[in-house]
């Protein structure tokens, strides 16, 4: 269904100031914008945690026609405890090998493929070599599912996301050529989220999200945040759904129409980042409890 289009994943990250450095140095990504906000987020964007938080977009370009990466920053907590949910994001890239040399980051090569790993564990591929049609430098989001044929049912059947190419043990799938797409992997044993997992989002002309959400209903299946509009103040009111696929990975959908408004490139983006992060106090409150707030 090409007027979907695949938009971003959501990571929630305790080092703000390392993960910043590692996708703008090592990745070569843009800040594309940021926000402050005093409490959670009504579709919980950031997590189960009600206090202040922040959102950094960051990427290759523009999300209109780039896969990129939400990075949700909770004040007040250090770290995320890992769980089987989240393999990998696959980037197409000549330069990242050399600038992770550069500065020195930790790369290893896992069946001919460079793995980094970004502050708090999650693992980026990179490769030199683009998916067929992909006018994206972020060729793939990869996670774990424990039966692939519920997974091909959910994602394809229910959501109707179009089969690229399928494996006795992965899937892979899009909602266009040019789009970055998702690969799901069975790892044969029950998916684990822990406290890192991230929610993989998606962008549906505003009208089908309500189909979108009676279709997994009908099938049993789950509802996270059923259909609400979120205002962010001075600029378009979005209405998003969240659901979970039979593994429990968290899905969003958002209208396009008013998504396209509210995820305009900020040209202040960089410069509010730094005032937010140059105001960030947390590094001394860990320092007096004895605790690093940073994590690799």
């Amino acid at each position: 269904m090409s007027t979907r289009r695949a938009l971003h994943f959501v990571f929630k990250v305790g080092d703000r100031k390392e993960t910043i450095k590692f996708y703008t140095e090592i990745l070569g990504m843009k800040v594309l914008r940021h926000e402050e906000f005093e409490e959670g987020c009504k579709a919980t964007c950031n997590g189960p945690y009600d206090g202040k938080w922040s959102k950094t977009m960051i990427g290759y370009g523009p999300e209109d026609n780039h896969f990129v990466a939400e990075l949700t920053y909770n004040y007040g907590v250090q770290s995320y405890k890992l769980g089987n949910d989240y393999i990998g994001i696959t980037i197409n890239s000549k330069d990242i090998a050399k600038n992770a040399e550069k500065i020195k980051w930790p790369l290893k090569m896992e069946n001919d493929v460079a793995v980094l790993e970004a502050p708090g564990g999650y693992k980026f591929f990179i490769t030199e070599k683009s998916e067929a049609n992909s006018t994206d430098p972020v060729q793939k989001v990869t996670l774990a599912c424990s039966n692939l044929q519920k997974s091909i049912d959910f994602w394809n059947g229910l959501l109707e996301m179009k089969i690229y190419e399928k494996k006795d043990k992965s899937v892979l799938l899009g909602y266009s050529d040019t789009q970055c797409k998702l690969e799901l992997k069975s790892i044969g044993e029950p998916v684990n989220h822990e406290q890192a997992y991230g929610r993989i989002a998606f962008s549906c002309p505003t009208a089908e999200l309500a189909g979108i959400q009676d279709a997994v209903k009908k099938a049993d299946g789950k509802i996270l945040t059923p259909l609400v509009s979120l205002d962010t103040p001075g600029k378009a009111t979005v209405h998003v759904v969240i659901l979970a696929d039979p593994d429990g990975h968290e899905i969003c959908f958002v209208g396009d129409e008013a998504f396209r408004e509210l995820s305009q490139v900020d040209p202040n983006g960089d410069k509010l980042l730094k005032e937010a992060m140059d105001a960030d106090k947390s590094d001394e409150w860990f320092a007096k409890k004895g605790l690093s707030k940073a994590v690799k």
